[in-house]
């Protein structure tokens, strides 16, 4: 019985101490799993060291910013077809078949080579046919003054001070344009109607020429006349009715041209503006671009060229 004892307690020894010994299948799979980690810790710094490539690519573009234009697009004119004056009010007239002539008017687009951010071109002009007569105008002077007088013989519709005051900050404001005699000046200043008259443009103003003297010639002058502005680059203005002839609208684009290269002409010398193309167009047509003549060798005589014929 002792002896058995022994024995089971040198085996017992003998299991305790002997150090265990790892099988091939257990080394096998550490080495496995000790090579994966090595390569999936090299591939995840190529995948870091790559995408920070790229990220340093794109802040790059991104701060390449592209200048902005500082002129307006202009089209060569060299692939553009022009047309002639009395060409181009054949189309447009076929454009109108149906409509009153008077409903239906022609217009003028006056393209400028010009920078965006320069002064604008803006003035009044009296055609030598006029498109509009039957304008509004109103006068502010004393309503008992010679002015007064003068300007309702001239074809006012409303004269006064404060009656005018009070009806425009109602929101009746039934006029197309506003004349303000010198001496009314200050009087329109303290009525600050500015906020109102101003966004719809019939603020009187020096600049403009609606602050005068003599209020008689200045409202017939006005009676008649166009006003037109330089937007985007482009001064568009109203440039005859639809029952026009040719030879009428001929001398309403030659007013209308030399006044608008007189205005260019007196823009200070640092400003360069030019006039790029000019295009014809009406109510309810497409533009036609003119190349500067009035007839061609086919174009249809002026003679037959009236609003019924077409």
């Amino acid at each position: 019985m002792a002896s058995a004892n022994r024995c089971i307690a040198q085996l017992s020894r003998n299991i305790i101490t002997q150090p265990l010994r790892p099988t091939p299948q257990l080394s096998q799979i550490a080495f496995l799993s000790s090579q994966q980690l090595r390569c999936a810790s090299v591939g995840k710094g190529a995948h870091s060291e790559n995408a920070a490539k790229y990220k340093r690519k794109d802040q790059g573009s991104t701060q390449k910013k592209k200048k902005a234009r500082s002129t307006f697009i202009q089209y060569d004119l060299r692939d553009a077809e022009q047309f002639n004056l009395c060409d181009a009010m054949q189309y447009i007239r076929a454009f109108e078949v149906g409509r009153p002539p008077s409903s239906s008017k022609y217009e003028m687009h006056v393209k400028l080579r010009s920078i965006k951010n320069g002064p604008a071109i803006r003035n009044r002009l009296r055609l030598p046919h006029p498109v509009k007569t039957d304008l509004r105008i109103c006068v502010i002077c004393p309503p008992d003054s010679a002015a007064a007088v003068q300007a309702k013989k001239a074809g006012a519709v409303l004269v006064g001070e404060d009656e005018v005051f009070d009806l425009i900050k109602e929101g009746k404001i039934e006029f197309e344009r506003c004349i303000c005699h010198i001496d009314s000046l200050q009087k329109l200043n303290k009525a600050a109607l500015g906020r109102i008259l101003g966004p719809r443009g019939l603020m009187p103003s020096t600049k403009m020429g609606t602050v005068v003297k003599d209020v008689e010639t200045t409202v017939r002058e006005m009676v008649g006349g166009s006003e037109y502005r330089e937007r985007l680059g482009v001064i568009r203005m109203a440039i005859g009715q639809l029952g026009f002839s040719p030879e009428e609208m001929q001398k309403n684009i030659k007013a209308f041209m030399e006044q608008v290269k007189k205005d260019v002409a007196q823009m200070s010398d640092r400003i360069s503006k030019d006039v790029h193309e000019v295009v014809l167009s009406s109510t309810n047509s497409p533009g036609f671009s003119l190349n500067g003549e009035f007839k061609g060798p086919n174009s249809v005589p002026t003679n037959q060229m009236t609003v019924e014929t077409f």
